[in-house]
């Protein structure tokens, strides 16, 4: 499928506009596809319009805690939370520093809205984080901070993480959910596929909720989006799409900067959360 690689402007009141992206497999890091492209030439404009782009804080299902954990090291190292898969993805760091003053803001700000959460000072950035990361900001400047995903939380308890965090986008912070719009890795069978079917219904029901900024719909769609089981036999990987939610508030149009389908079944899509032209 393809790419929409336009950067748009941002919010009013120079916002940043939050991101989803899906990171795909972890060989979407050497295997760039459309997406990765997408994803770089997306971070440029984004730094061009933004120069004084202080941080990411990005949300993957890679790190799942019983509450919302927040890395507070200054230089968290690269996890490579995988196995079975060629040497040189091993090889691969992405030495982004951490910000440990926006960690703090983090902290605060989920603890005044009645998060529990606390900072983890050890731990790395997992393949949900860094893989995306690489494509959108491939000089590793930008400090970033991970938040981990409470492990029993469903898509309203993401989208009030996400909303507590909807401040920093006008204070020089780019939020992120970090997942897949499709994830049933039972069909994964590895080469070039034509998109399944369900895979392209499923993305484009949700597409078309993004832009009617049909919240209750998107909150619901295990139940109303075909296929939305199938697509998603467990939710971690689509529900740092309401953490992205969330930070954009009623700034859901979606701008789509991938729709590609990777393997067949592995829905690649990007897109930024802009106010509705």
């Amino acid at each position: 499928m393809g790419t929409m690689n336009t950067f748009t402007n941002a919010s009013p009141g120079g916002a940043i506009p939050a991101l989803f992206v899906s990171h795909g497999a972890p060989l979407f890091a050497l295997d760039v596809g459309e997406t990765g492209p997408a994803l770089t030439q997306w971070g440029r404009g984004l730094r061009a319009q933004f120069p004084a782009l202080r941080g990411v804080v990005i949300l993957s299902p890679h790190w799942m805690a019983r509450e919302a954990l927040v890395t507070t090291g200054a230089q968290p190292a690269t996890l490579h939370d995988f196995g079975g898969f060629p040497p040189e993805l091993y090889a691969l760091q992405y030495p982004a520093p951490g910000a440990p003053a926006l960690a703090q803001e983090v902290l605060a700000l989920l603890q005044a809205a009645g998060v529990a959460a606390r900072g983890d000072a050890l731990r790395p950035f997992d393949h949900g984080a860094w893989v995306p990361l690489m494509h959108l900001f491939p000089t590793a400047d930008v400090p970033v901070v991970q938040v981990a995903l409470p492990a029993d939380a469903g898509p309203a308890e993401v989208y009030a993480l996400g909303a507590a965090l909807r401040g920093l986008r006008s204070q020089g912070v780019l939020v992120v959910g970090s997942g897949s719009m499709t994830h049933n890795l039972a069909e994964f069978f590895g080469g070039a596929r034509e998109p399944a079917p369900y895979v392209l219904e499923f993305s484009r029901w949700i597409e078309a909720a993004l832009q009617r900024g049909d919240l209750q719909a998107l909150l619901a769609y295990r139940r109303l989006a075909p296929y939305a089981v199938r697509a998603h036999p467990t939710e971690e990987h689509f529900l740092p799409l309401f953490f992205a939610l969330g930070a954009a508030g009623d700034d859901l149009h979606a701008h789509y900067l991938s729709r590609e389908v990777m393997y067949g079944m592995l829905a690649m899509d990007a897109f930024a959360l802009l106010p509705a032209a």
